[in-house]
This record gives C-alpha cells, structure tokens and sequence, in this order.
C-alpha cells in the first residue's frame, strides 16, 4: 500500500519561506490521513478522499481556493479513474460544489460518466451536494488586481491497495482568468488516467499536457513493459519537444512510484507506511 499526492506547483520567486512550509506541512498531513485511510478502503476510495482534503485547503488551486475565471466565475473540474474497472467519471466547469472530486466519484456508477456545467450542477444538487461557494478573499484579490499568484494549480492523488488494484484521481480550479468554457486536462486521459498496470496524476497548462497525452502516454508505455521512470522520461522528452509546462505522479503495479516536472516545482508527497518523500 503506497500513496502519493501533489498540490501544483511553486514558484519560489512568486511565493514565501511561509507558503513553503505550509505547503510541505500539509502534504504530509494529508498523505498520513490518506495511507491512513488506505488501510480499510481501496484506491478508488482513497485516491477520492485524498483529493477531497487537498480540495478543502485554501493552499491549493482546488475546491476552496479555485481560482476566478475571466467573467468572475469559479469554475472547476474534476475526475477520478478506477485502474481495475478501467472506468473513469468527472465534471468539467461545475460551480458551486464543495469537493468536485466527490460529485465525480459519485458518477462512476452511472452510463453518463462526465458532466459539465449547469449538467453537473444539476447532478449534484440532486444527489445531495450543497451548494457551496469555493471562493476566498484571496482569490478575488487576485482577480481584481490580475495577479498570478505564482503557481500552476491542480491536485491529484495516486494510491495502490493491498489487494494491489491502482487508482487515480486529479482537481482543479483552473489556470485564472481563463476564457469561460474553457476545459482542462484534469477530467481527460491526458490529466487522469489509469489501469490495472499503472495510474498517474498531471498538473500543470492543461493545454500542454492535453497536447502531450502526458498520463495516458505513460500508462501506455508502462502497459507495454516499458519501467515507470523510462516512460516518464520518454514522454517528458516530447513534452520539452513542444516547450510544455507540466507534472506528473505514478505508481506502477510492482508498487514503484515516480514523479517529475518540467519546470520547478511540482509540490507532492508520498508515504508508503514508513517513509515520507515530500518536495523541497
């Protein structure tokens, strides 16, 4: 049973000694509470209730502390994928929902598994999701002022159980002042994808890793007996070969787990039940 997590990434010149910390403190928290949680539950549900938690710190461009999109709405997306079933559910462009990733993982029983906009809205509200405002002063501060605020945001979790079965599960609140309807990687295969031989999590310009096919490139490659960090260095080569902004966090089925970015820095954390990894 293993575990690994990421938060978007960080720009040192954009951010403080402070947010690091934060940053770095809460990870660990969260990928305690999810191995945690990983003992009695299986990666699908885990994968969801790590990116729940990472959805309700206000750190994090996801769920509470989504960015502003350029009309002055938040809009978020969200999905999660099963690596047995090989099944995948999301929402694209939701608003007004505490923790997109749950609205997400409640689709994955039904034929109609990605919803978008007022669909997904609608979905929710009738499957008891409260509406919900994400927004924080923060947030529209950056907005009214058009500040960036120094990070790519998404987040995602990547679990494998002890029956070995893989999941993957990935949130954003977008880039910021983005056109309305515009859509990110993070509910595609490109941003979220996994079977039963690997599962990966992207962050970064979802138009880049779309352009890349980042997750489901490395899935594939590892699907085909290729390692885990040589399908990560293959499909970055060709991200680089495009000038893509991106980052990505894996476990194979053998239990490896591996992450890389294309620029500094991707923020993860990984535990496997003795040993934390988390990004410095």
């Amino acid at each position: 049973m293993k575990i690994i997590i990421h938060g978007g990434f960080f720009s040192e010149s954009g951010q403080s000694h402070e947010v690091k910390t934060a940053k770095q403190n809460s990870l660990k928290n969260i990928a305690q509470k999810a191995f945690d949680y990983l003992q009695t539950h299986s990666a699908f549900d885990t994968a969801a209730y790590a990116v729940s938690l990472l959805e309700d710190d206000e750190l994090y461009n996801a769920g509470t502390g989504s960015q502003i999109q350029g009309d002055g709405i938040i809009r978020m997306s969200a999905a999660i994928i099963n690596g047995e079933t090989e099944k995948m559910s999301g929402v694209i462009n939701i608003e007004n929902v505490k923790n997109p990733i749950l609205v997400a993982k409640a689709l994955i029983g039904e034929d109609d598994r990605v919803l978008g906009g007022s669909g997904a809205k609608n979905y929710a509200t009738e499957h008891g999701f409260e509406n919900y405002s994400t927004e924080i002063p923060q947030r529209r501060k950056e907005y009214e002022e058009k500040l960036n605020n120094g990070g790519k945001g998404t987040v995602g979790c990547v679990a494998i159980d002890k029956d070995g079965k893989l999941a993957a599960a990935t949130s954003t609140g977008g880039k910021g002042f983005e056109i309305p309807g515009r859509i990110s990687d993070s509910a595609t295969v490109a941003g979220n994808y996994a079977n039963s031989f690997c599962a990966v999590s992207c962050t970064g310009v979802g138009e880049d890793i779309v352009s890349n096919a980042t997750a489901a490139k490395i899935v594939t490659r590892v699907t085909d007996g290729m390692t885990l960090e040589n399908a990560f260095t293959r499909t970055f080569e060709e991200l680089k070969a495009i000038d893509g902004f991106a980052g990505a966090i894996a476990i194979d089925k053998k239990g490896n787990i591996f992450h890389q970015d294309s620029h500094p820095t991707m923020v993860f954390a990984s535990f496997d039940g003795e040993q934390f990894k988390i990004f410095q």
